[in-house]
């Protein structure tokens, strides 16, 4: 019974010591191993143009509502709708037939104002001979003279009334009051309106140039304005605002600041600020949202840093990690003052000539000694590198192929068992207390033992 025991703990522990001794060989000292590759990007210092961006809405440079002036059925639309049209433009046409007749009323209203005036100024002329004769009185030529004077002032009213009707009836063409795209038409033939209705029957809009109205922070706005106090008059006209539409993309026009609300909203705390674009190809509609990146200031020998060669530390603060001219790893804290594009912009903590690690980042930490490798060569093999990835796994298996070799034997020792206990049960020439050999040779040894049937 014991030597039976002792052959099976020696079936069982000699495998487990075979599959260990691979990996054993394969847990070197890391002295010993190479350099770990990692991907870096040379930094360069340079100049750059701090921005923010802010949202806002594109609004017509001018807008025009177009309402009747007078009230009457609209018997014609004299335009398309979506064109361009120009003042003076005729838009609508209402029933003229009223203002017609209230014309040529007023127009013999003034005839017949006229000829009572001329009467009135011949019978004040006979009575002013009377009086130079003695024969009329004062009292007769003043009456005359009066009666003269009210005649001519009635007909400047009856004038005044005929300008008033021709007035209304030119206004029963409407006509547009504004160079820009006329909208849709809101009404339509044989609708009654009336003057100064609240509905418009269609709306003008200039689009080129277009504004913008953006909202910035109270104290953003203050910051800015110090900025531009502290910048030359001529790097304040060299300032550009751009454009990011709806898409993503970015507007071919440049624009400029052209004013700002003298008030602060106390509910959002925001003021607004008006941008002016160029628009000749009607790419700007009112309505659209965009947002509007204002040139701020101009940071003076500032670091790009790749996005993804930064990180934050268990502070929350961004860091980085730089390979120095020995190849060994330094850890970097950064001042980030804002994002542009995939990169930060570093005020303190890269210099000019760093190589910043981008790739690898996992693999490596502080003192470390790596192979660097730029950024542009690894771009150059990224085919290559995506095979390698797509064949990573089969390398990986040829890699375990020696620990597996060393574990294989392991589920043997199962079946070895068997033929161990079937000796056990039959007399064997081979002897219980053989000593257990060291090494794979004796698992060897012991399996075939083991598998040999008994005599």
């Amino acid at each position: 019974m014991f030597a039976l025991s002792r052959r099976m703990a020696i079936s069982v522990i000699l495998p487990l010591a075979a599959g260990l001794a691979p990996m054993a060989a394969l847990a070197q000292d890391p002295a010993q191993m190479p350099p770990p590759p990692v991907t870096v990007v040379t930094l360069h210092a340079q100049d750059v143009a701090l921005t923010t961006t802010l949202p806002g809405r594109v609004t017509a440079s001018a807008e025009a509502e177009v309402r009747p002036q007078v009230n009457g059925i609209v018997t014609e639309r004299l335009f398309d709708e979506g064109s361009h049209v120009k003042v003076g433009d005729p838009l609508f046409r209402i029933d003229a037939t009223t203002y017609q007749a209230a014309v040529a009323q007023a127009e013999a209203a003034v005839a017949q104002a006229r000829a009572q005036a001329e009467a009135a100024r011949r019978e004040a002329e006979r009575v002013g001979a009377l009086r130079d004769r003695r024969v009329a009185s004062e009292s007769t030529t003043d009456n005359a003279i009066a009666a003269r004077d009210s005649a001519e002032a009635a007909v400047k009213v009856a004038e005044a009334q005929l300008q008033t009707a021709r007035i209304e009836l030119e206004r029963t063409t409407i006509r547009a009051e504004l160079d820009g795209e006329i909208g849709l038409a809101q009404t339509s033939q044989g609708v009654l309106v009336t003057a100064s209705q609240p509905t418009p029957l269609a709306v003008i809009r200039k689009l080129d140039p277009v504004h913008v109205d953006v909202t910035q922070s109270a104290a953003e706005l203050i910051r800015f304005r110090r900025e531009m106090a502290a910048q030359s008059a001529e790097s304040q006209s060299d300032r550009k605002v751009t454009l990011r539409l709806a898409d993503g993309t970015e507007y071919d026009q440049e624009g400029r600041l052209t004013a700002a609300e003298p008030y602060v909203n106390e509910t959002t705390g925001v003021v607004t600020l008006r941008l002016a674009f160029a628009n000749p190809d009607r790419t700007l509609l009112p309505g659209m949202y965009v947002q509007a990146v204002v040139q701020q200031a101009t940071a003076q020998n500032v670091i790009l840093a790749p996005q993804e060669g930064v990180s934050r530390d268990r502070r929350g603060q961004p860091i980085a990690l730089v390979v120095n001219a020995d190849n060994a790893v330094e850890q970097r804290q950064l001042t980030i003052l804002q994002d542009m594009g995939n990169s930060w912009i570093v005020s303190e903590g890269l210099h000019d000539g760093d190589r910043i690690v981008v790739e690898g980042l996992q693999k490596i930490g502080p003192g470390m000694t790596v192979t660097p490798e730029e950024r542009q060569a690894a771009a150059a093999e990224a085919a290559q590198d995506g095979a390698a990835e797509g064949a990573a796994p089969e390398a990986g298996t040829g890699a375990d192929a020696p620990a597996s070799a060393g574990e294989q034997p392991a589920p043997e020792a199962g079946n070895a068992e068997q033929p161990a206990e079937e000796s056990a049960e039959q007399p064997a020439d081979q002897p219980a207390d053989q000593p257990a050999a060291k090494g794979a040779g004796a698992e060897t040894a012991t399996e075939t033992g083991a598998g040999q049937p008994a005599n």
